[in-house]
């Protein structure tokens, strides 16, 4: 029988899943960011050499610190569809059915749900799942990870004006008092904290271990290079 999963529900049993997979692994959500947890757990699996694949459906939503990561783990498939809005996690024997996207920010704040079945309990039900499953891999197409070293060239910010998303680390446009993706803006207004803490600088796209935010978009040591290039 299935399980009904609330929010924090949904996170144990993915890690559980992940943990558990000894033959294959599948997690498909449309936004891509993973937590540290989940990446040791995928690291500890990729020692195993297990069939993971990875399939997303947001072209820009992959930021450059799971970009570096990825590139790291060669075990890992990248695929991407186009029309993914499905979020599922599977392996040999366990699926998950959510709302929840692979995203740090849904994980830690947003009111998810799902359900929990297993081969053995809901045997028929798994084969639809892995029947799908198996449809949304024939309709993605293979991605390679290139990893592009955060330097900001006076010639690429001035002439080109790039920023990076303080909460997902996306290329956007340098403007300090919009320094989110859309959709990364829609999360942030759900509270409009002006001080909360963010994960990456504007001007850089580098990790800011929580010292950048709405109010304070550049780390204080990228502040005077940023405002020599951008006329602040």
């Amino acid at each position: 029988m299935a399980e009904f999963l609330d929010t924090q529900g949904v996170s144990y049993y993915l890690k559980k899943l992940i943990n558990n997979s000894t033959d294959k692994l599948y997690l498909i959500s449309p936004y891509l960011q993973l937590n540290n947890q989940l990446k040791l757990s995928l690291e500890d699996r990729h020692k195993f050499s297990i069939d993971i694949i990875i399939i997303y459906g947001k072209v820009s939503e992959i930021n450059p610190d799971d970009s570096e990561w990825l590139k790291s783990m060669p075990g890992i498939k990248l695929m991407f569809h186009k029309d993914l809005h499905a979020k599922c996690y599977y392996n040999e024997k366990e699926a998950i059915i959510t709302s929840m996207n692979l995203y740090m920010f849904s994980q830690q704040n947003n009111v998810e749900m799902g359900i929990y079945i297993t081969k053995e309990k809901d045997e028929e039900l798994y084969k639809q799942i892995s029947s799908e499953v198996d449809r949304i891999k024939r309709g993605s197409e293979h991605r390679t990870i290139s990893v592009q070293k955060v330097e900001i060239k006076k010639t690429d910010s001035v002439n080109k004006g790039i920023g990076y998303c303080i909460r997902t680390g996306v290329k956007i446009p340098f403007n300090i008092e919009k320094p989110f993706s859309t959709e990364a803006y829609k999360k942030w207004n759900e509270y409009g904290d002006k001080d909360y803490k963010e994960k990456f600088c504007h001007f850089s796209g580098e990790t800011s271990n929580g010292e950048t935010s709405f109010n304070h978009p550049v780390l204080k040591k990228n502040w005077k290079k940023a405002k020599e290039l951008f006329n602040l």
